[in-house]
């Protein structure tokens, strides 16, 4: 079953981890995987909720997700996305910025660091608002109890994530931009650090509102099909579980779309962090992007989502690791290999903490739905 599903991963992977370092020698090797990793552990819970909405549909448009909606993913997110980036950074057209990339690394490199305090403050807001609102949350499941507990009581403060993450670009417009790190030295920079990062903003309540939207939708349509179903066996009549079709699955297919594309947001900001190799980026993205639908297949294929609880908690603490060294990085340098390792650490001391809390629910013969905060790694 594992190697049918992930067959196709395991083959880029070692396709692609291949040509990186033929290509571009070792360190391009270990930031691409640092990449790949980086992307499978922030998309988790992407995959967990693709697998919880793809088992509704039927064969036909599960298929359908799988091939049309990974070259979206793939090719459109993790490519052209991290290209556009830079184009509109560095105000030049997206295919200009691939050709000085090829043949002007020089030139590239100043230019993506001199748009590197742009795209940091926009990276840093959109990632830190994803961060804030998962924290601010009141949830039945709890990592770090000690510290989610009173941060849920505040978040009940209407748009105090939008309020904190204010208040936080303000700062680094007045401390890092003022002495931002540019090709020609350093540079006051607020005004286009505040620019961008008010952009970041925009596009993280515009995008969490389509799926919000869709999500809504979704909700009527689940209420919709439960009363058919209840007036079909009322009539005596068979329900058949066929999966949803036509205009249903077609909105599905466009909710998981905004979905996905919402989560790799924060995948290919966050690479940013890490490189300013669009191609190394690309590589390392699609990679990763490759394994969360593998996992959204097993997942779908095994009829059950995955058991460890808190690694959801550990992906959101790694993104709002990352957000704020995008932030620190307008004006200090932060090792790359130092920022993709928080990440990884993050997400396996949450899958640690809830192989824990398994093992002492078992162990009690309790119910894996309860709080369980007991056996959480507090640190």
């Amino acid at each position: 079953m594992i190697l049918k599903t992930f067959g196709w991963s395991f083959a880029i992977t070692a396709l692609g981890l291949a040509f990186a370092a033929w290509q571009w020698g070792w360190e391009a090797f270990g930031i691409v995987l640092i990449l790949s990793i980086l992307e499978i552990s922030l998309s988790f819970d992407n995959a967990v909720v693709n697998a919880g909405v793809l088992k509704k549909m039927n064969a036909f448009w599960q298929k359908i997700f799988l091939t049309i909606g990974i070259l979206i993913a793939v090719f459109g997110m993790r490519l052209v996305f991290p290209v556009v980036i830079v184009a509109i950074s560095a105000k030049v057209g997206p295919i200009d910025a691939v050709q000085i990339a090829l043949d002007d690394p020089d030139r590239y490199e100043a230019l993506v660091t001199d748009a590197h305090p742009a795209i940091a403050a926009f990276g840093g807001m959109f990632l830190l608002m994803i961060f804030l609102d998962f924290i601010f949350e009141d949830r039945d499941i709890k990592w770090l109890s000690w510290l989610e507990r009173p941060l849920a009581k505040l978040g009940k403060v209407d748009m105090l994530s939008v309020c904190v993450a204010l208040i936080a670009l303000l700062v680094t417009a007045l401390t890092f931009a003022t002495h931002a790190h540019t090709s020609s030295g350093y540079a006051d920079k607020s005004a286009t650090v505040l620019l961008a990062g008010v952009g970041g903003l925009i596009t993280y309540l515009v995008v969490g509102g389509l799926s919000g939207f869709f999500e809504n939708r979704l909700e009527e349509q689940e209420e919709h099909e439960q009363e058919e179903e209840e007036k079909a066996r009322a009539e005596g009549k068979e329900v058949s579980a066929v999966g949803l079709a036509g205009k249903a699955a077609f909105f599905l297919f466009l909710y998981l779309e905004v979905l996905d594309a919402s989560f790799s947001f924060d995948g290919v900001i966050g690479a940013f962090a890490i490189t300013n190799q669009i191609f190394w980026m690309a590589l390392g993205l699609g990679i990763g992007a490759m394994y969360v639908r593998s996992l959204t297949v097993y997942l779908v294929r095994q009829g059950t989502l995955d058991d460890y609880v808190y690694l959801e908690h550990g992906a959101h603490y790694a993104i709002g690791a990352l957000s704020v060294i995008l932030l620190v990085t307008i004006e200090h340098s932060i090792n790359e290999i130092i920022t993709g390792l928080i990440g990884v650490v993050l997400i396996a001391a949450s899958f640690w903490s809830s192989v824990r809390r398994n093992r002492a629910l078992a162990a009690e013969g309790g119910d894996k739905d309860t709080d369980g905060d007991k056996a959480a790694l507090h640190v």
